[in-house]
């Protein structure tokens, strides 16, 4: 389990990139919803956590690929492979990452 920051300092709609390995970025939705996925583009090396969110979609700040942080699969070319999930958890109001996890939810 790798602590985030504080909820509070993750506004709706943005992300943080965490220096682990892999680097992780971590989204939270306008809905509020938390969700990380492994940073790296899987079709170019972009940081993903750079890139644009819309819904539970995130768009990569290089060629546009997208992809779906509920799942990590792609959603549009071109990018062909996912990139990995991770399940998130808010404990005394510290978000944390818990890796290798195969979905992202909020808890």
């Amino acid at each position: 389990m790798i602590p985030v920051c504080r909820l509070e300092d993750l506004p709706e709609g943005e992300s943080v990139r965490v220096a682990s390995t892999p680097p992780i970025a971590v989204f939270r939705t306008e809905d509020g919803e938390l969700y990380a996925i492994d940073d790296t583009c899987t079709h170019q090396d972009a940081s993903l956590s750079e890139g644009w969110l819309e819904g539970c979609l995130v768009e990569c700040p290089l060629h546009a690929a997208s992809f779906d942080l509920r799942t990590g699969e792609p959603t549009c070319l071109p990018a062909r492979r996912p990139v990995r999930t991770h399940r998130v958890t808010v404990e005394d109001g510290v978000v944390h990452v818990h890796l290798g996890a195969e979905e992202g939810t909020a808890a």
